[in-house]
């Protein structure tokens, strides 16, 4: 699937917001609050005993993806463009790779 047809599908479940500051609170809340699910299932495999499942883990990282696809939307970008940015500003961060080094001593 194209990033940018998925982005197009998320309008389907997206629900209606009275205002712009609603909608991106909502959005923004949603990565949060999903990304966190990713973090205690990996939390509950280091420190809990829990058997990996990565079925779960798609499931949930699935879930981060719909709220930065409708963050993006909310923002006027398309997926496709957010995923162009973060490339060009890796690229030219680490143009030779990453590296502590570079990590360390990068400018911006």
């Amino acid at each position: 699937m194209k990033l940018n047809d998925y982005q197009k599908m998320t309008e389907r479940t997206a629900g209606a917001f009275s205002n712009k500051k609603e909608e991106l609170v909502a959005w923004s809340m949603g990565i949060g609050g999903e990304a966190g699910e990713v973090v205690d299932g990996v939390k509950k495999v280091m420190f809990h005993g829990h058997e990996l499942d990565p079925q779960k883990l798609m499931l949930e990282l699935g879930d981060v993806m719909f709220y930065v696809a409708r963050m993006a939307n909310a923002l006027g970008y398309t997926l496709e463009q957010v995923a162009t940015a973060n490339i060009e500003k890796l690229m030219k961060r680490y143009p030779n790779g990453f590296s502590t080094e570079a990590s360390i001593n990068r400018t911006e």
